[in-house]
């Protein structure tokens, strides 16, 4: 089956996130001041053949991590799987 899967990467809550804090300040707070908290990430998606939607994810997450599309010490990731 065809699926797709999106990674996303952001930094992990410990992290300082000044492409985040600087949106947060200078845009966010204009228009809106119940938006606690502002983070920005990475966003990858794939269109991959798996057998089913564990496989698919799990492929997705090893070409993250042995491609070193994250660094894992600052970033942690997510990924969400559809079929097509």
């Amino acid at each position: 089956m065809k699926y797709y899967v999106e990674l996303i990467i952001i930094n992990k809550d410990s992290v300082r996130d000044p492409e985040g804090e600087t949106i947060q300040r200078y845009v966010i707070e204009k228009y809106a001041n119940n938006i606690i908290e502002t983070r920005v990430g990475k966003y990858i998606q794939f269109k991959i053949e798996a057998n089913n939607e564990e496989d698919a994810k799990n492929l997705i997450e090893k070409i993250a991590r042995e491609g070193r599309l994250y660094n894992p010490i600052v970033h942690k990731i997510f990924a969400r799987v559809r079929k097509e």
